[in-house]
């Protein structure tokens, strides 16, 4: 008897572990949704501070020239390519999280979606066994194929929902050796923009 009872208790148990795991794998990508959401917030808010210096420290050159302080007018200009080489990275590092947000997103509803499909699969699958009992059914024949059916559905259900994460993540980090090949090729040319920017300003006035 409690053989028997183990057996029939068993769909329902690996059902109800599927909806368990199903539930992990969203509250696991709802917390990376989380940091990529955090990164994108605060290179939101770099990228207006910069943009913001920027626009100071140009007028401050103008200012310094105005005065004949080329030697400040140039060091400005140097912290202002500085600030013109983060530019680009952080509206890249934006872009990258806007679209690993709405990814991360739409994974999320799709495992939701899943998750339903699979408690409605439950549902029906406790609403089976009610009536097999109160009909005198042993699980077998009919019953039985219709429980090893429902099983089945739940189980590709998850499945389902597991494969639609191949291939999610966070979205590529910024890639490092590119950014410090471009800086080693911003130093080796610096001085030729400096003076390149500092003859712009002077003819701007």
């Amino acid at each position: 008897m409690i053989v028997t009872a183990v057996e029939s208790l068993a769909p329902e148990m690996v059902m109800e572990e599927a909806i368990r795991e199903v539930n992990q794998a969203i509250d696991d990508v709802r917390a990376e949704l989380g940091q990529v959401m955090t990164r994108q917030y605060h290179a939101t808010r770099r990228l207006a501070g910069e943009n913001k210096k920027h626009e100071e420290l140009s007028e401050n050159i103008r200012i310094a020239l105005r005065e004949k302080r080329e030697d400040l007018a140039e060091a400005g200009v140097e912290k202002l390519l500085n600030i013109e080489a983060q530019i680009p990275v952080l509206e890249s590092t934006i872009g990258e999280t806007r679209e690993a947000q709405a990814e991360l997103e739409g994974y999320v509803a799709a495992l939701r979606g899943r998750k339903t499909e699979m408690k409605e699969e439950l549902r029906e699958f406790r609403a089976s066994q009610k009536e097999a009992a109160a009909s005198g059914g042993d699980g077998n024949g009919p019953q039985g194929s219709d429980t090893e059916r429902r099983v089945e559905k739940a189980s590709e259900a998850f499945d389902r929902a597991m494969e639609i994460g191949g291939g999610i993540g966070g979205g590529d980090a910024p890639d490092r050796k590119s950014a410090a090949m471009n800086a080693e090729l911003e130093n080796l040319a610096r001085k030729n923009r400096v003076n390149e920017r500092l003859a712009q300003f002077k003819e701007q006035g």
